[in-house]
């Protein structure tokens, strides 16, 4: 077999507020950036994997949905997923908050606060965010309305170091709320535009089934030179037509 299995065995130990599946994905992203699961490389079946993490196949298959979501891995039908041939890369356009851009006239927008919690930064999360993997991170979660209709589902991380502004009533993103503080030290940063599907853990919060498509935008934004802010904004298709405005 063309894999590596040592760097992934073990039983997984998910800390307080961290799901199964994304400590599944940091394991795997972690082998992925070491070296461990070389690039190129097949990697082991869903049930392999369940194995030798002692986890479920549902842990592992929403694992690797994030893993292929993020450009760590591939999936190529009826052979199996491969980790990428070269790792994504930061880009350099600056871009507007998620509620900006989700904004419609004529229609009401509203955000809704899942959690605010502090939890170890995950293999992908780390360096956008200019820390160390398992270093602690802020991730705000939130589902956005427009005229009481789901249209988004958001996660937006920073460095916990960062002073951050008072935002605990969930009426704003985290990026509106660092702009309305820092202004115009942020920047520049890009976002990535995929698709994949949404998966049974995310499609409750979406009224979404499982298998239904979601694009993904994973945004970047980078204050003095130094990676600062990072999001992934799962959008599905009744959100309509999004113009994306950049400078």
């Amino acid at each position: 077999m063309d894999y590596t299995v040592d760097s992934l065995a073990g039983p997984l130990n998910a800390g307080p507020g961290l799901p199964l599946r994304v400590a599944a994905y940091s394991r795997i992203a972690e082998a992925i950036r070491k070296g461990g699961l070389r690039p190129g490389s097949l990697l082991p079946t869903e049930a392999e994997l369940g194995t030798s993490m002692e986890v479920s196949r549902t842990v592992i298959r929403e694992a690797l949905m994030l893993l292929e979501e993020d450009g760590l891995v591939r999936a190529k039908r009826g052979v199996g997923r491969f980790v990428c041939e070269s790792l994504p890369r930061l880009g350099i356009e600056h871009l507007q908050p998620f509620e900006d851009l989700l904004d419609a006239p004529g229609l009401e927008l509203s955000l809704k606060r899942i959690q605010e919690v502090r939890q170890p930064a995950s293999e992908f999360i780390a360096p956008g965010i200019g820390v160390r993997p398992d270093e602690d991170a802020l991730l705000w979660e939130t589902v956005i309305f427009r005229d009481g209709e789901e249209i988004a589902h958001l996660q937006e991380h920073i460095a916990t170091r960062h002073e951050m502004p008072e935002a605990s009533s969930g009426t704003t993103t985290m990026l509106a709320a660092l702009k309305d503080t820092l202004g115009s030290a942020l920047g520049p940063g890009n976002c990535e535009i995929g698709l994949t599907v949404i998966g049974p853990s995310r499609a409750k919060l979406l009224a979404l089934r499982p298998s239904d498509p979601v694009m993904v935008l994973t945004q970047y934004v980078r204050r003095n030179g130094a990676p600062f802010y990072l999001a992934k904004c799962l959008i599905p298709a009744r959100t309509g037509q999004l113009a994306v405005r950049q400078s």
